[in-house]
């Protein structure tokens, strides 16, 4: 089974991912921004955008995920946004399409609570102290600029099954989504302090420096 975990940028997708993995014996990660990192990597700098743009990365995605879900036993859990229809039928479409049991979730919330976490995360915190509660998002400026589409997308059908997680703690999100897949996960047996410092760190191994 793969868990394609989507949702904005900001929206708790890697730290959800990392919990239910976490949780899931057997269960491994396979990042799609690692095909975009490599291909971005390859790219002169003035031709660098979008990798979703390319359609090496949407072939690359559906090839590396394919042969993870015919060789590993356990679930493959792939974290990523998503939101063009076209891009999401040449990855998840094609996935289904060859025979794998894909259950897509789409975590949402309301903007200022994205734009929150956004602060939050990595290194938002020291920003916020240096420079104020209302300083501009610039290391997020990507996400961001993506929120808006993001949101309008994600909420539309064809982008189900949603979560909204406003009001969820990262081990309710993760409960909630192995409870639709029909998966058991373990008890969640950290306390506040462990939880959030299990989060800094799953944080703080994402942040990328390019």
């Amino acid at each position: 089974m793969l868990l394609w975990i989507n949702g904005p940028f900001g929206g708790g997708k890697t730290q959800t991912a990392h919990e239910i993995q976490r949780r899931l014996p057997g269960s491994v990660i396979c990042d799609p921004e690692h095909v975009g990192f490599g291909l971005r990597r390859m790219m002169p700098p003035l031709l660098r955008g979008d990798f979703q743009d390319l359609p090496a990365w949407r072939q690359g995605v559906y090839e590396v995920l394919d042969l993870a879900l015919a060789k590993q036993d356990g679930t493959v859990i792939a974290p990523m946004t998503i939101v063009e229809p076209t891009y999401f039928q040449e990855t998840i479409g094609r996935l289904r399409e060859r025979g794998h049991d894909v259950r897509h979730f789409a975590l949402l919330a309301d903007r200022e609570t994205v734009l929150r976490r956004l602060r939050e995360r990595a290194f938002g915190h020291v920003v916020q102290f240096v420079r104020g509660k209302d300083a501009p998002l610039r290391r997020e400026s990507f996400a961001v600029a993506k929120l808006d589409l993001c949101l309008e997308r994600l909420r539309e059908e064809e982008f189900a099954e949603h979560v909204w997680t406003d009001h969820l703690t990262i081990p309710q999100v993760a409960d909630r989504i192995a409870a639709s897949a029909g998966l058991t996960l373990s008890p969640n047996t950290d306390n506040a302090l462990r939880g959030r410092l299990r989060r800094a760190w799953t944080g703080i191994k994402h942040i990328r420096l390019d």
